[in-house]
């Protein structure tokens, strides 16, 4: 009895002496949360526009926390396990609602199945994340790559027809169509679970003498942003598609060169 009295007395004091480094990740992670959860009421309501900045926000507190996380060395499971149920509801539930409400649910039947397998290859997909996290060290040749299709960048794909619909109303009937949104979650889906190795830029190094290059693309992209957001986002998605091929490409080099 005295030893439960003594567990009790030290896990009140670790609960009292928490820092704030440890919940700041966390609190960034609940603003992600935050902000998918709001994209799924402007879907609600078909407001597109602000769905998908809501997405894109989540998308860039879910690029922080784990920034925020290593700076403060505040790393804990419980953001790990935290961050991939927001995740799943950021990336998958929202965008899953977000095209349905567009145009899948035009699809009798068969809309509502593609919109789900999104968002369950979305937690098969966090699930795996999660579980790689406990087994042995991936190769060096892995260190700049993604095993599938990040979750944020999933989300951006599936929702390129919808960005690039508000600067095209031209093609929205191409765009909008079930069977082009139907193929696309398909695509998407199979790009998250597969062990495809897509670009990863956590490691990723700058040289020095393309500092300023980098600062000036930078420059020109932020400009972009505010003149042609959606057209800018829009193609940024589909050129961060093409780049996943030209990946495979250069993960298959550098295995071939580690092996010899």
């Amino acid at each position: 009895m005295e030893r439960i009295n003594e567990k009790i007395q030290l896990s009140k004091q670790k609960l009292k002496a928490l820092p704030f480094r440890k919940i700041a990740p966390n609190i960034v992670t609940l603003l992600a949360l935050c902000a998918g959860v709001t994209s799924i009421r402007y879907s609600i309501q078909g407001d597109w526009a602000k769905a998908v900045i809501c997405v894109f926000v989540a998308a860039f507190f879910d690029l922080l926390d784990g920034r925020v996380a290593r700076m403060l060395k505040g790393s804990t499971k419980f953001g790990a396990e935290l961050d991939s149920l927001c995740d799943c509801i950021s990336f998958g539930v929202a965008p899953a609602i977000m095209i349905y409400q567009w145009t899948m649910f035009d699809l009798p039947r068969f809309g509502w199945f593609f919109c789900l397998l999104l968002t369950v290859g979305m937690a098969l997909r966090l699930a795996r994340f999660n579980t790689m996290l406990e087994e042995e060290p991936m190769p060096v040749y892995w260190q700049h790559f993604f095993v599938g299709v990040p979750a944020p960048a999933a989300a951006a794909l599936v929702m390129m027809p919808i960005m690039l619909s508000f600067n095209f109303p031209e093609y929205e009937n191409i765009l909008r169509s079930n069977a082009f949104c139907a193929v696309l979650l398909v695509i998407v889906t199979f790009l998250m679970v597969s062990r495809i190795p897509t670009f990863s830029t956590k490691k990723l190094k700058v040289p020095t003498y393309l500092m300023m290059p980098l600062m000036l693309v930078v420059a020109l992209f932020a400009s972009f942003m505010i003149t042609q957001p959606w057209m800018t986002l829009g193609i940024m998605t589909l050129l961060y598609a093409l780049s996943i091929p030209i990946g495979v490409l250069v993960f298959w080099k550098e295995q071939k060169n580690s092996e010899k």
